[in-house]
């Protein structure tokens, strides 16, 4: 089993969804994505907070096993702020707020015993910052990196530069269709894997994700909940579930990264069922291994394969 670097945002968040509204609960992209990973591997996490970040938060993820050497506080200073309204369908977000605060001077020194991390998240944080972070790294690390529609409208060269350097991008199907200038995701998977990726998922919300490699592609649907509370952190949760079990095999491999998908997916639909990390609070690796064992039901049809045989026999 490897460690897991990630970095990016801690944060407080101000939630309002058709489902019930929290007030500065914790959230950010590495809170999620460490808090994920860390039922698989042991996470090592970068990022700054201030004085107003509850201390109970940061030993909630060294209790779970994440190294928190790179993180700094500001006891002087505002954590990074956020507040948001989701509509009915939760698909579609309204940002009332945003303040970055501490992190908009975030300039990432990753620890001396940090260097020799195999396996790395690159949260959705400023390219220049993640370029920053992967001039710290080994060439042999795999590197998994998420973005926005932000950069590619305002920083597109440098996020260009960032994903020539990476083993896997992270995009949603807006983000991959706007990167790649095409409404076709097919056609944008190609061109945005030309620029440097060895591999790509494409989030696709409710709709699952997909994964396309030089070889093949690869889709899973999203676990089926009946009960939907907040979206949050679900593609942070998903990213770290992804590197948590990429991290656990040392195997990064295209059956290893299917299994990732769903370990990822099972994950994440923990995030969803309640406000901040609560819903993660309560789920274990036996709840993650009925959902991984659900999914992998979900998509295996093999056993009807006797049924085409007969079919083509009798055509």
């Amino acid at each position: 089993m490897a460690e897991v670097l990630i970095v990016g945002s801690m944060a407080l968040d101000s939630v309002k969804t058709p489902f019930g509204e929290v007030e500065r609960v914790v959230g950010g992209a590495a809170v999620y994505a460490a808090t994920a990973a860390s039922m698989l591997a042991p996470p090592r996490v970068v990022g700054v907070v201030g004085g107003d970040f509850p201390q109970e938060a940061l030993d909630f993820l060294a209790s779970r096993g994440s190294d928190l050497a790179g993180v700094e506080r500001v006891e002087d200073g505002k954590s990074f702020f956020w507040s948001g309204v989701y509509d009915y369908a939760l698909g579609e977000r309204e940002t009332l707020d945003t303040q970055l605060n501490v992190f908009g001077d975030f300039n990432p020194v990753l620890p001396e015993s940090y260097s020799d991390s195999r396996y790395c998240f690159l949260a959705n944080i400023q390219p220049q910052v993640q370029a920053a972070v992967l001039d710290q790294v080994s060439d042999t690390c795999f590197v998994m990196c998420d973005t926005m529609n932000l950069w590619i409208e305002t920083e597109r060269e440098a996020l260009e530069g960032v994903l020539a350097r990476v083993d896997l991008a992270l995009l949603n199907d807006a983000e991959a269709r706007q990167l790649a200038d095409t409404p076709n995701l097919q056609l944008a998977a190609e061109r945005i894997m030309a620029m440097g990726p060895r591999y790509l998922v494409i989030k696709k919300g409710e709709y699952g994700a997909t994964l396309v490699t030089a070889d093949d592609i690869f889709s899973i649907p999203a676990y089926p909940l009946p009960n939907v509370v907040d979206p949050t952190g679900a593609g942070d949760s998903f990213a770290g579930g992804m590197i948590g079990f990429l991290a656990r095999q040392d195997d990064c491999g295209n059956m290893q990264l299917r299994k990732s998908m769903a370990f990822g997916t099972a994950i994440a639909s923990a995030a969803v069922e309640d406000f901040s990390l609560a819903g993660l609070k309560q789920f274990g690796m036996p709840q993650v291994a009925e959902r991984y064992n659900a999914l992998r039901d979900m998509v295996r049809f093999d056993a009807m394969d006797h049924e085409l045989a007969q079919i083509c026999q009798s055509s």
